[in-house]
């Protein structure tokens, strides 16, 4: 006879499986009633024996676990935006900068970009160990407990899954889920869902899990990423995905050319229509693996990968009047205060303008009915005016041309397609603008202190600048509206914890016009600290990797003023990190100083990301194509004949991987 933990091994495998055909396969093999009865055992045994208790029981999808704040988690492999196109010279142009960079032939694999919360899951030997949201890509919320409640999520896998490895994809809330949530929400007198995507999202983020698992939520999967993951094409990898036991949607198509890629998009354009998900686009992939690897990634996104996205729904209506905001560079953005309109599931009331040029090229005025559109489907965009219905007694508009919060007379630089205020100490939305970023979560991250507390801050005349925040004492923020005790003692706390941010994450901190996270890693890298950057000329800043003249320029202006200075020398005393910590320097060395580098092939000691980060940790540059400023090239087996050959044309030296290694030892 079996022993009670063989019983509950083999109910949960039984359990496992049914769960997989039904959610996954759509095609259940058994009924709710035989279902149910199965699991109502399961949880009767592990109830007598919690000594066999296991976290990724079929019993555990009910939830109840509640949590008061998500943890954020930093993600081992980032999560990337995607670049978009909306025709087919965008493809054709992209293509074109992919077949310069990888050799041999390159094909694709189209799949359906869903609309969804992005998200991230972690499985260690074939076990779900977490699941996080994208965040800003580097981080994200813990939400493992509300993701283990989702049917379509696998806790256990099967088959020959690599031992650690994360995959990809979107929560969704199908159609008919949501207008059955909507019809329960309308029957009790409550406002209904405005849309799935933004339902879906709201419902991962809910603080009891036993709420997310009543809602209808499905997991789309699509991309897996780690390393020795045993496939060689993106389009293999979609197929090993589903015998794990991801729901891994079956519309991919592989493509040969960029016309068979449009084939794909243009059949779904159509048909996205028929389909039970909100889908917004398709998204292009190399397929091959290996050329992923050769062609990396950008700042943001992928080189590899880009979305086509179907055309925006447009829709028309009113611009009452138009209105100037003053953001922290001092840049002045028109705003087009709209008559509110539905628009892809929300309500649009306000709309970019962008700058002087666009008002004039699109000739709006206030009182015209305008075209509107989601551009991406996400930000609300102008297209035109409908003549027909403008007023006899119209009037053009003139752009301001003081600003419209402390009234100085404003700037437009030659090149430049906005106009600026140059009052940087003396302008409100500035001064408040400078300090949220300074505060927002890539830079310093100050727990405890929002947008709108630090204008009220400003307002009260407690701060006039980011430095005066480690000043702030707990009895100065207790008066303050919506501040209780308790707040007040997390937000001084917050400062405090912010003096541990690394280097890197303050320079962007400080909001020096250009530098972005990027920017600030590569100057933090190189210069190792302020005290080295402050003093740079606009010729040493530009042979640093990446930064062009305008950074450069930049750059010297911030610390060319006394009062930025001074504001970072407060910085100094009151001990935020403004230089590289002992442990970030380990490793460091200038060995590979002015050497600008190609790494191309397979690799087998470690791997290409570890090339990559060995030579930027050793003062050289990686470069992703070959010129006649190519140092060496790091070779690894199956390099490709063309960069082989133009190598030799440019009598540049192709060295292995051992070489290179013992090069930096």
């Amino acid at each position: 006879m079996n022993t009670v933990k063989e019983q509950i091994e083999a109910l949960r495998n039984e359990l496992r499986l049914h769960n997989y055909n039904y959610y996954v396969l759509d095609n259940a093999r058994i009924s709710d009633y035989d279902f149910d009865f199965r699991l109502k055992t399961l949880q009767d045994l592990e109830a007598k024996h919690p000594e066999f208790f296991d976290a990724n029981s079929p019993t555990q999808r009910v939830g109840g676990e509640i949590t008061k704040n998500f943890e954020t988690l930093v993600h081992e492999h980032r999560m990337y935006s995607l670049d978009n196109s909306y025709s087919k010279e965008d493809l054709e142009d992209w293509e074109t900068r992919i077949k310069k960079l990888v050799d041999g032939d390159v094909n694709y694999t189209c799949e359906l970009k869903y609309d969804g919360a992005s998200i991230s899951l972690t499985y260690e030997n074939g076990k779900l160990l977490k699941a996080v949201t994208r965040g800003d890509g580097l981080q994200g919320d813990n939400i493992t407990a509300n993701i283990k409640t989702i049917k379509s999520v696998p806790l256990q896998l099967k088959g020959d899954y690599p031992p650690k490895f994360d995959i990809r994809g979107e929560i969704v809330l199908p159609f008919d889920g949501f207008n059955k949530m909507n019809e329960e929400r309308i029957e009790i007198g409550e406002e209904p869902y405005r849309n799935p995507r933004n339902t879906a999202s709201g419902s991962l983020k809910l603080q009891d899990s036993a709420e997310v698992a009543k809602r209808p939520l499905e997991c789309l999967l699509y991309n897996l990423t780690g390393n020795t993951l045993g496939v060689k094409t993106q389009f293999e990898s979609l197929d090993k995905a589903r015998q794990w036991g991801f729901k891994v949607p079956e519309a991919a198509k592989l493509a040969n050319s960029i016309d068979e890629v449009l084939e794909f998009v243009n059949y779904w354009d159509v048909r996205r229509h028929d389909l039970p998900y909100e889908t917004d686009g398709v998204v292009i992939k190399v397929n091959n693996l290996q050329q992923q690897e050769e062609l990396g990634y950008t700042a943001k996104a992928p080189r590899w990968a880009i979305a086509y996205k179907f055309k925006a729904e447009q829709v028309s209506t009113r611009l009452n009047t138009i209105t100037y905001q003053v953001g922290r560079t001092g840049a002045i953005t028109p705003v087009a205060n709209l008559e509110p309109v539905e628009l892809a599931g929300t309500t649009v009331k306000r709309a970019s303008l962008h700058n002087a040029d666009q008002i004039e090229k699109l000739d709006i005025r206030e009182g015209d009915e305008v075209y509107v559109e989601k551009g991406g489907e996400i930000i609300p965009k102008i297209l035109g005016v409908d003549l027909s219905k403008r007023s006899a007694n119209s009037e053009p508009t003139i752009y301001i041309t003081q600003c419209p919060e402390c009234e100085t007379q404003l700037v437009r630089q030659e090149g430049e397609a906005q106009h600026y205020c140059l009052n940087y100490n003396g302008c409100n939305p500035q001064i408040i603008g400078r300090i949220q970023h300074f505060i927002s979560r890539k830079a310093m991250d100050i727990d405890g202190l929002g947008g709108e507390t630090v204008a009220l801050l400003v307002n009260e005349g407690l701060i006039t600048n980011y430095s005066d925040l480690y000043e702030l004492t707990k009895e100065q923020v207790v008066p303050l509206e919506r501040m209780a005790e308790k707040s007040a003692e997390n937000l001084i706390n917050g400062i405090k914890q912010s003096k541990n941010i690394p280097f890197e994450r303050v320079l962007y901190a400080l909001g020096i016009r250009y530098v972005g996270e990027t920017v600030a890693k590569k100057l933090a890298k190189h210069y190792k600290g302020i005290d080295a950057i402050a003093v740079a000329s606009h010729e040493e800043l530009e042979n640093v990797d990446e930064i062009g003249v305008k950074i450069a320029e930049s750059v010297t202006a911030f610390f060319e003023s006394e009062e930025n200075v001074a504001i970072v020398n407060r910085l100094k005393d009151f001990g935020v990190q403004l230089e590289m910590s002992e442990e970030q320097l380990v490793g460091q060395t200038d060995k590979l100083k002015g050497d600008i580098i190609v790494v191309s092939g397979v690799f087998h000691s470690v791997t290409r990301n570890v090339l990559k980060k060995l030579i930027e940790d050793n003062g050289g540059k990686v470069s992703s194509s070959i010129s006649s400023k190519t140092s060496y090239i790091v070779a690894g087996d199956n390099m490709g004949p063309s960069k082989k050959q133009k190598a030799e044309k440019l009598q540049i030296a192709l060295i292995s991987e051992s070489e290179f290694l013992q090069k930096i030892k």
